[in-house]
């Protein structure tokens, strides 16, 4: 069942996008050669935990064991923090955090380069955001699901990227994952129609080389087929009367 949301319960998901907003313009200054994806993750949990009654959206849901999903390179999403993991330069980490605030979700994703990388990750890193803006700019009232997820795609197709087809976004609220899925490709027209007071998590995941993936023996970690690299970008946003609300900025 899919739950439209008032205008105040969007707002309260907005505040709880601030806060994850403002997490990610501070990490970045974290990720740097010689930092393990743990210290990232304790630097995050202590963050949230600082705003008054927020707390990690992810940290214990369905059994996961950490604030963060911490994907480096070749991992696509749901990267487990370690301190075995310790990053380098060249490296790409996609960070994926929620926050839980007065009872409602709040869900955004970065890709974070360590320079110098390749100009071939370096164009990755552009063009998935860029499908990010494509498929937000698409969540507005009467739009259909297959017009964001075309949209996505196309971006994808024309830099023949492989888009990640097992692992889509989705609604948020009350629950950190609801109905609809919300797939990273589609066809132009078709679809789930969009209403108004849905909140939808976009978030697009390309590769640099093809679509498949597989999960590690860890049951989280999903990894590109080919283990060539991988971005994923993300925001929280509202269909509203007019037209897109980004939540998590």
């Amino acid at each position: 069942m899919i739950h439209l949301k008032s205008a105040a319960e969007i707002d309260t998901i907005a505040r709880a996008g601030a806060i994850l907003a403002e997490l990610y313009r501070q990490i970045p200054a974290q990720v740097r050669p010689g930092v393990s994806t743990a210290q990232l993750d304790r630097w995050a949990e202590e963050f949230i935990r600082g705003h008054r009654g927020a707390e990690p959206a992810f940290k214990g849901l369905y059994g996961f064991p950490a604030t963060l999903c911490t994907s480096v390179n070749h991992e696509v999403v749901h990267g487990i923090p370690s301190t075995r993991r310790v990053l380098k330069e060249g490296d790409v980490v996609s960070v994926d955090c929620g926050v839980k605030l007065e009872g409602f979700y709040a869900d955004a994703a970065i890709s974070i380069p360590i320079a110098p990388v390749a100009p071939e990750v370096e164009a990755l890193l552009e063009r998935t955001q860029v499908a990010l803006a494509r498929g937000i700019e698409q969540a507005r009232p009467g739009r259909r699901l297959g017009d964001m997820g075309s949209a996505i795609q196309a971006v994808a197709d024309e830099a023949g990227y492989g888009v990640v087809r097992e692992l889509v976004g989705h609604g948020v609220g009350r629950q950190p994952h609801e109905e609809p899925q919300v797939p990273n490709f589609g066809t132009a027209g078709k679809g789930l129609k969009l209403l108004e007071g849905m909140v939808l998590a976009i978030e697009p995941m390309f590769n640099l080389g093809s679509a498949g993936v597989r999960t590690l023996p860890d049951r989280w970690t999903v990894v590109t087929a080919d283990r060539k690299v991988s971005a994923h970008f993300e925001h929280t946003v509202a269909v509203t009367a007019d037209g897109p609300r980004i939540l998590t900025v």
